[in-house]
């Protein structure tokens, strides 16, 4: 009976169970490309990535590179300044770009900066001339050339949070955790003004707030205090290891790219040789370059500090092409994805049979 009542319908069920076949038929001839297709579950758009840069060091990695003033007095009436070397015909393929024909400098809106002055004045906004020491328009640092070098590379945008404070030595007030003795203050206040940053970035930063900002290199430009003193001169380049070592292991990252600018401007071969030394040591040398700078010294009397050789003699061109050499190095350490367009080679970093040339 339990079959029967299984196998044969009801006179009241057969007009719902002929409805049924006909349906299932009708699916059935159907041709495939009207049969319904099962829906993909939507992939999750990939992050957007913001590039960081931690920009470290002294007064030099601050800035005083002249871009424009032209006083006689002051100045060597524009000699060597920024505006000079963009604006010279030989140099207008090359740099032209900095520079527009009404003479405004370029503003970027791939490449950001983010710098709190020794002086306590935040600057934050896209790279162009004035994101040095100063709070005025007419002086650079290394962040312009290194911001154009990285901004021309990357298809993604780019941060460079710059902490530097003038007359600052790695011996002392640099020194890093693993190098013993009393951890320097600035090393400390370097790491949170980073972290600061990082954080600030939406508010700072709106357009970059829907991105992920990942620490992709720390460009380190610092040297002279250490070169006027012969012990600290002696310890550069142990203290330049432990620097890198300890801010790897401070960001999680043991491969974190480490470019370091020689301190080309100063006649101590002893310090020049530890900042190329320490580089090449084998508990950092994977992930770090060590960029010569000699080259880009200029004669004081074509500067317009002439008096200033701590600094560059104040030369815009000597801090522009730098802050390139900086930049382009730091490209070529770059993590994945790799560079867009692709850039000339960096300096090649020296080996350690190949001595700077003697002051």
């Amino acid at each position: 009976m339990l079959n029967r009542l299984l196998l044969q319908p009801t006179a009241r069920a057969l007009p719902a169970l002929a409805a049924g076949l006909l349906a299932a038929l009708t699916i059935a001839a159907a041709p495939p490309s009207a049969m319904p297709l099962p829906t993909a579950p939507a992939s999750p758009s990939p992050a957007k990535l913001l590039r960081v840069y931690l920009l470290a060091g002294q007064s030099n990695m601050e800035g005083h590179g002249v871009v424009d003033l032209n006083d006689a007095r002051d100045y060597n009436g524009g000699r060597g300044t920024l505006a000079q070397f963009v604006d010279s015909p030989a140099n207008k393929a090359a740099w032209g770009d900095l520079r527009a024909a009404d003479g405004s400098w370029f503003v970027r809106d791939d490449v950001f900066v983010s710098y709190l002055t020794e002086q306590g004045s935040q600057k934050a906004g896209a790279l162009s001339v004035g994101f040095a020491v100063y709070d005025d328009k007419h002086h650079i640092g290394p962040e312009l050339g290194i911001g154009r070098a990285l901004g021309n590379a990357f298809a993604e945008p780019v941060l460079l949070i710059k902490t530097a404070w003038g007359g600052k030595s790695l011996a002392k007030d640099f020194r890093p955790p693993s190098a013993g003795g009393a951890v320097g203050p600035y090393y400390k206040q370097m790491i949170a003004e980073y972290r600061a940053a990082v954080a600030a970035i939406p508010t700072q930063f709106p357009a970059l707030a829907g991105y992920t900002p990942r620490l992709d290199g720390v460009i380190w430009f610092q040297g002279w205090n250490d070169g006027c003193d012969e012990k600290a001169a002696a310890e550069y380049e142990g203290n330049l290891v432990h620097l890198i070592t300890d801010m790897r292991a401070e960001f999680g990252n043991p491969k974190l790219s480490f470019v370091v600018g020689e301190t080309g401007n100063m006649d101590n071969a002893v310090l020049r040789h530890a900042q190329r030394d320490g580089c090449l040591h084998k508990k950092v040398a994977t992930g770090t370059s060590f960029v010569p700078t000699r080259q880009f010294l200029r004669d004081a009397k074509e500067c317009p500090n002439p008096g200033h050789g701590h600094h560059w003699f104040g030369s815009g061109e000597s801090y522009l092409l730098i802050g390139d050499a900086l930049g382009k190095a730091a490209v070529q350490l770059a993590p994945d994805p790799r560079p867009a367009p692709a850039l000339a080679p960096a300096p090649a970093p020296v080996t350690s049979s190949a001595r700077p040339a003697q002051p």
